[in-house]
């Protein structure tokens, strides 16, 4: 199946935090859409690997997302090597996304920026065609996707662009609190952690807002990117 839009996160539930609205929004246009999770989060200190995983099927379902895979690198330890590279080539490769989202570029927790630039530096190398790879035993053809851009995670990141996801915002939140292990629940008998917080949960709402008032709209996601944005005309922004 050829994506249109490839979203990987380091852990489940990264990608639905960092751009839930705007792949909802895209697949509202018709777009094909899938997920890429890097591991299985088996270092969070709430729930279970298992629970985690019937979590990011439940939420990739409420998106709307066409696939959704794991590469089962190790939470906390999966480092940007030539072994790790060929994992997630193999999967640029077999979808052949037209775009790539994927973690912040710097983040609190150290697998989102460690996770950033193995994501980034894998699908230039996807491109380069004396890179040999195979997939179900079967040779694949080189591909890399045209634009890579990164989602804002824990810290203020300034965007390079927003994404206006007024009338998403909802189903965001729906795809987020899927993830029931993780977030905050007065009756949890679960530790306390930082995402775990009332104050993590209001703030899945008033960044987006905050966003959204910055450039007119109710709700908002913000990326950056690695090359300059170009457009067509002077009209073509909002």
């Amino acid at each position: 199946m050829k994506l249109d839009i490839l979203a990987f996160g380091a852990h489940p539930d990264d990608v639905e935090l960092g751009c839930g609205g705007t792949l909802a929004k895209e697949i509202s246009l018709g777009k094909i859409v899938g997920i890429i999770d890097l591991t299985r989060g088996e270092l969070g200190t709430r729930g279970s690997v298992e629970i985690r995983n019937q979590e990011a099927a439940d939420a990739a379902k409420i998106l709307g997302i066409s696939i959704r895979e794991n590469l089962d690198m190790r939470d906390g330890f999966f480092v940007n090597d030539e072994a790790h590279q060929l994992k997630i080539i193999e999967m640029i490769r077999k979808y052949q996304p037209e775009i790539v989202i994927c973690n912040a570029i710097d983040d609190r927790h150290i697998d989102h920026g460690k996770g950033s630039q193995l994501v980034s530096d894998s699908c230039f190398l996807s491109g380069l065609m004396k890179i040999e790879t195979e997939h179900k035993g079967d040779k694949q053809q080189v591909w890399r996707p045209k634009l890579v851009y990164h989602y804002i995670q824990w810290k203020n990141i300034t965007p390079d662009f927003v994404v206006d996801i007024t009338g998403f915002n909802e189903k965001r939140v729906e795809a987020i609190l899927a993830y029931g292990s993780q977030f905050y629940n007065p009756n949890s008998n679960e530790p306390e952690t930082l995402i775990a917080s009332k104050n993590f949960l209001e703030s899945l709402n008033y960044r987006a807002q905050d966003l959204g008032r910055l450039i007119g709209t109710d709700f908002a996601e913000g990326f950056t990117v690695e090359r300059y944005l170009a457009v067509n005309s002077l009209s073509d922004l909002m």
